[in-house]
């Protein structure tokens, strides 16, 4: 990579003071270092980035005041922050920030268990009350479709999410999204019509698409490098609290006209996230590519807490300088990109962050968030009667499914900073692929318990990597000059491919009846041949070295299950 400089660039001052205000004051953890030196290049001499005294003041987030950083005999400050986990003033940004995902999965997961009660007005016969219908009764495609409207909104938003956040920021975009998630929940809670409700779904899809692109992105640029893969699966954790939240006041507002408020309740965690933004800070790798140093090393001081970032912050600058990420350099169009036509080949690297996009909804994850219900009650043969009364067994089970994928997340979270991302997915994927086969198997049998079984192990096993390894590809994979691009893309054929599984998911389960997860048993094996022979592993290393050996067209790794090194690697 090159890594000069623009000689015209403004500096950044050697000694700022951060703010002694400390944004969501709370008391710092104990911090998680090691007193040996760091194996992280420091900036080279002849660079414009000055070099910052080992003592520099910093601030004390638990009483507001400045301490002075240590070093050891290494020259090295004991609480140098480049060895820090993951602490409590990063954690709680973290969750503010995953709030919009918490409220994405509230939007996908609230049209599952009241399902037959709108479609099909399975309450009772509709009427009308204070202008309202207790139902919106149409056919199970147009319903398929109304669902989907969400997925294709998030593909408009998401189309547009990179570019508005390296334009106005993350946090701010994060702020102004919040407007299409009240808009489009009173447009569902006030519905009258399958047009409304359908306008209202294509709209919180939208804040959907936005904070399916964002929320990662500003987690991951917040993140320490030790907690990269912890924060990386946050978002794909909160959308699955948001989903189980949703279905578990579903089943006390599913019926009519209870679902309107169901449905309106996103609008109130918007409002809510909308005030707690004013209280986070900005990313600060946003504001050092626009050269706002003074804010950047504040904003990254408060994110952590009462570490030392005096060699974090350098490196920091130096590495957005070798990767052209500030402002003063012109970024590549979408379409150089695309052709390999950059002063380094990107290609493999953007080829596996959108297939990793694709693989998380063709895996058919989502047409059993969506569609659990339905599938549970026609495989236990449930009566009218019984599907009326709420909770069914049907729903009760649709709970469990949410609750297991929350649960998934944490394990693989957990797991993946230890044995690394590429095995993370292959074990995941190809246990996938098994449980959809014997899905298959228990609905020929007609044997219902081995069915919700393997439903659940479906989505545990999914959850575990390919559910949330995808929103950490971007950001780990590619470098910070490309990334709003390809973020965006990589989101839209995320959104995109969910809108088609949503839509075409009961049509599935028309037409191959005891056979619907059979292309997700194909699906999901494809998945597990990509882990195998072109996923790059990301563990632990900085995005310079990934970029040097993973660069180069699309291709086959030198060896299969394990490499390190690609067959296009420069040695």
């Amino acid at each position: 990579m090159n890594s000069n400089t623009d000689a015209g660039r403004k500096p950044p001052p050697s000694t700022p003071s951060p703010s002694p205000s400390m944004v969501l004051q709370a008391p710092a953890l104990p911090p998680s270092v090691h007193h040996a030196p760091s194996t992280m290049a420091t900036p080279a001499a002849n660079t414009s980035t000055p070099s910052f005294n080992s003592t520099e003041s910093i601030c004390d987030t638990k009483k507001g005041k400045y301490i002075t950083a240590e070093s050891d005999e290494t020259g090295i400050a004991v609480n140098d922050s480049r060895n820090a986990h993951l602490s409590r003033p990063l954690l709680l940004c973290a969750m503010v920030a995953a709030l919009s995902s918490i409220n994405y999965g509230w939007v996908i997961g609230s049209v599952n268990i009241p399902a037959l009660v709108i479609e099909e007005c399975s309450s009772g016969p509709e009427t009308w009350k204070n202008g309202f219908p207790s139902c919106i009764p149409m056919s199970s495609t147009l319903w398929g479709l109304v669902v989907g409207l969400t997925a294709l909104g998030a593909w408009a938003g998401s189309m547009y999410s990179g570019k508005i956040a390296d334009w106005i920021g993350r946090k701010r975009t994060l702020m102004y999204n919040n407007v299409f998630f009240v808009a489009g929940a009173l447009l569902c809670g006030t519905a009258t019509s399958i047009a409304q409700l359908a306008v209202g779904r294509f709209v919180s899809g939208i804040g959907c698409g936005f904070a399916a692109n964002i929320v990662s992105t500003y987690n991951s640029e917040a993140a320490t490098t030790k907690s990269r893969g912890f924060l990386g699966g946050f978002q794909q954790l909160m959308i699955l609290v948001g989903l189980f939240l949703s279905q578990v006041v579903s089943i006390g507002l599913s019926d009519a006209p209870l679902w309107r408020v169901l449905f309106s309740l996103s609008a109130a965690l918007a409002i809510i996230q909308s005030g707690l933004l004013f209280m986070i800070p900005e990313s600060p790798k946003f504001l050092a590519t626009k050269q706002r140093y003074d804010e950047s090393r504040s904003a990254l001081q408060k994110l952590r807490g009462n570490l030392d970032i005096t060699l974090e912050f350098e490196e920091l600058v130096a590495l957005l300088d070798a990767g052209s990420g500030n402002a003063s350099v012109p970024k590549p169009s979408l379409w150089q990109i695309l052709s390999g036509k950059t002063e380094v080949d990107l290609r493999h690297l953007v080829f596996c962050v959108l297939f990793l996009m694709l693989s998380q909804q063709w895996s058919g994850a989502k047409g059993v968030m969506f569609y659990s219900t339905e599938i549970l009650s026609a495989t236990f043969h449930l009566s009218d009667s019984e599907i009326k009364h709420i909770p069914s067994i049907a729903q009760l089970l649709t709970l469990g499914i949410g609750a297991i994928g929350a649960v998934a997340v944490v394990i693989g979270m957990s797991v993946l900073d230890k044995v690394g991302r590429r095995t993370v997915l292959i074990v995941s994927s190809l246990a996938t692929a098994i449980c959809a086969a014997l899905i298959v198997v228990g609905s020929k049998l007609d044997l219902g318990p081995m069915v919700a079984t393997f439903m659940y192990l479906f989505n545990l096993v999914f959850q575990c990597g390919v559910g949330f390894i995808p929103y950490l590809s971007a950001s780990e994979l590619l470098p910070y000059h490309v990334l709003g691009s390809i973020s965006g893309l990589a989101t839209s054929v995320n959104c995109l491919t969910l809108f088609v599984i949503s839509f075409i998911f009961p049509i599935l389960d028309k037409a191959l009846g005891s056979y619907l997860f059979v292309p997700f048993v194909v699906t999901n094996f494809i998945t597990f041949l990509f882990g195998v022979f072109m996923m790059p592993e990301a563990k632990g290393k900085l995005i310079t070295e990934i970029i040097e050996q993973y660069q180069g067209p699309p291709h086959i790794l030198y060896e299969g299950f394990g490499s390190k090194k690609s067959r296009n690697a420069n040695n």
